[in-house]
């Protein structure tokens, strides 16, 4: 019963070429790959950045290192990231990281009392540019300097752009709540 194997004995498997540890390895962590990449790609995009993303997993896994508890699901989210990145970029025709209408807000989001699914899907309607920045300065706790080293742009314009997301998001919320009398 390979579901019940420990998760390095898994990764040993895997790297022998087992196809029945392959797709064990997808069935434990598909759900939470696929919430990952939705987060920077449209549904449109999101199986073929998860395919690309599982062909890389599996011809890369000989490099991965255990390093403790969580570290495999740590290296599988990094690699989801990047290939989302590069659906993004392969994509634009011009720069994600244009400058939309200022909001007035000026605050942190508001989100008590806000499904997580609405939040999710708010963030997922965020422009690309504001989306990807929003989601590696929260999600992925990268500083500007890297997001700005990792997109190729400005610390400034990484946080600008972080600090619009919030705003559109803060407004999206409040919004929400209104509409739905929260």
């Amino acid at each position: 019963m390979i579901q019940h194997v420990a998760e390095t004995d898994l990764v040993h498997l895997v790297k022998e070429g087992n196809r029945t540890a392959m797709r064990e390895l997808y069935d434990r962590h598909i759900r939470y790959l696929t919430g990952v990449a939705a987060r920077y790609v449209d549904d449109d995009e999101l199986r073929d950045v998860l395919q690309e993303s599982f062909v890389k997993i599996y011809t890369s896994i000989g490099r991965f290192e255990h390093r403790g508890v969580g570290s495999l699901r740590a290296w599988l989210t990094r690699i989801v990231v990047n290939v989302a990145l590069d659906h993004l970029r392969q994509g634009a025709k011009t720069s994600p990281f244009t400058q939309y209408e200022d909001l007035a807000e000026d605050t942190e989001p508001e989100v008590e009392d806000v499904a997580i699914e609405v939040i999710h899907r708010f963030i997922r309607e965020l422009p690309p540019g504001y989306r990807t920045i929003f989601n590696l300065y929260v999600f992925e706790e990268q500083s500007h300097r890297e997001i700005a080293q990792r997109l190729g742009i400005s610390e400034s314009t990484s946080a600008s752009q972080l600090h619009r997301a919030k705003a559109l998001l803060a407004h999206k919320i409040k919004e929400y709540k209104k509409q739905n009398q929260i």
